[in-house]
């Protein structure tokens, strides 16, 4: 596969993950009239962005994973200080639509002010001096969608009722939860999709995709041949036929087939493959909505599942740093992937979204695991924690993972490219 595939491949695969992540956490907090100043996949530097409403929609440099930017998550950054001499544009109903920081020279209609007092937050005022008129206090009303204009950049103001500290526990809950809980949607759409594509895997006795160079062709063994027994011993299910083939290697079995109406004994040799045997023959698929459904259920709760095993043993086994990749490690990985084919590398992509979401519910301060656990403390206080002391908590937990990201880098480097 061409470096060029392969980057194209990490890219898509990597912006699903981010995109559904981060659109878990967007819906839910505009459903709770949220905000959101940014919708951000990466961090650094802006490669592109666009602005629509009053979100900024960006794609950042690094592949390190994305955020939603929302009012009120960080303190607000706006300070309308009393001297500041501003602009100001109104709307029809002479409410206060545009406040201008500088550059008030391009803004003619502008009617500038010295601040004597302003809330953006609460009561939506702003009181000052007119250049014409420095002696009458005036207060103008501010446009709830009103922006906030410096060196030319529109910043919507934040009343603070679209503030995420303003809405209810529950409210602010969700939208953390949203975020992991996409990444299970994505999973579980991904695998719909490779079963109502690919098919998914049958139980039924009959014989799937027969390989060029097993044993099962070399004996005339077909696909769609339906098995009745193997050596005189009833067969009901696909894995009662694979696990007779694992148990004979290297010895002479006679399968008892259903083709086209007939009855057929066919002997076939299990070619040994690591002490099993082994004769070249896929399981079933089939290929149906409903089936299709019930794999995407089934799939995503048995790696859900998987994923828990494997942090457990992580824990009681000991840490390992082998045992984490970064982007690294991921996009090793997903060239290998890529290599078996476009399902194979669905699956993949699957796999990690299911692994995003875990990791990302985990109690950890700077990811929604942690901003959950303030919650519950919050719940069981009855009273918020002081947001400075919260701040700092995933201040330093953030810096550790950044850390964390940088060994886990390193070490990737070392093992695929070193």
């Amino acid at each position: 596969m061409s470096t060029l595939t392969t980057v194209l491949a990490f890219i898509i695969l990597f912006g699903a993950l981010v995109f559904f992540h981060e659109l878990g956490h967007f819906i839910f907090a505009k459903r709770a009239g949220i905000l959101c100043r940014e919708f951000a996949i990466g961090f650094g530097p802006k490669i592109f962005s666009y602005k629509r409403n009053e979100t900024l929609y960006t794609i950042r440099l690094l592949p390190i994973g994305g955020y939603v930017r929302m009012a009120g998550e960080d303190p607000e950054l706006i300070d309308l200080r009393p001297g500041l001499r501003v602009g100001l544009v109104f709307d029809e109903q002479e409410n206060v639509k545009k406040i201008i920081l500088n550059r008030k020279e391009k803004y003619p209609d502008a009617r500038v002010i010295e601040v004597e007092k302003a809330d953006i937050e609460h009561q939506l005022i702003i009181s000052g001096y007119e250049e014409d008129d420095e002696y009458s206090l005036k207060t103008y009303h501010i446009n709830r969608n009103a922006v906030i204009v410096e060196n030319g950049v529109e910043i919507h103001i934040a009343p603070y009722d679209r503030q995420f500290s303003s809405k209810s526990l529950g409210a602010r809950s969700l939208t953390m939860f949203a975020g992991p809980f996409f990444n299970f949607i994505l999973a579980f759409l991904i695998f719909i999709i490779i079963g109502l594509f690919q098919g998914v895997p049958s139980t039924e006795p009959i014989l799937g995709e027969i390989t060029d160079d097993g044993s099962a062709n070399e004996a005339g063994l077909m696909e769609g041949d339906v098995v009745y027994s193997i050596d005189g011993a009833q067969v009901t299910s696909w894995m009662d036929i694979v696990e007779i083939i694992q148990k004979n290697p290297d010895k002479t079995i006679t399968f008892t087939v259903e083709r086209n109406g007939d009855m057929v004994d066919i002997p076939v040799v299990p070619q040994n493959i690591d002490g099993e045997g082994k004769i070249g023959v896929y399981q079933p698929m089939v290929q149906s909505p409903l089936q299709a459904f019930k794999y995407g259920v089934t799939e995503t709760w048995f790696w859900i599942k998987q994923i828990f095993i494997i942090l457990g043993d992580l824990v009681t086994g000991g840490f390992t740093i082998d045992a984490f990749s970064g982007p690294v490690g991921i996009y090793a990985s997903t060239e290998a992937v890529a290599q078996s084919g476009i399902f194979n590398l669905m699956r993949w992509g699957a796999l990690l979204s299911i692994n995003l979401g875990i990791m990302n519910l985990l109690p950890i301060p700077a990811l929604d695991g942690g901003r959950l656990l303030f919650f519950g403390i919050e719940a069981l206080r009855g009273k918020p924690i002081d947001k400075n002391k919260e701040g700092f908590v995933h201040f330093i937990g953030f810096a550790l993972l950044m850390l964390l990201m940088l060994v886990v880098t390193w070490n990737d480097i070392q093992r695929f490219f070193l």
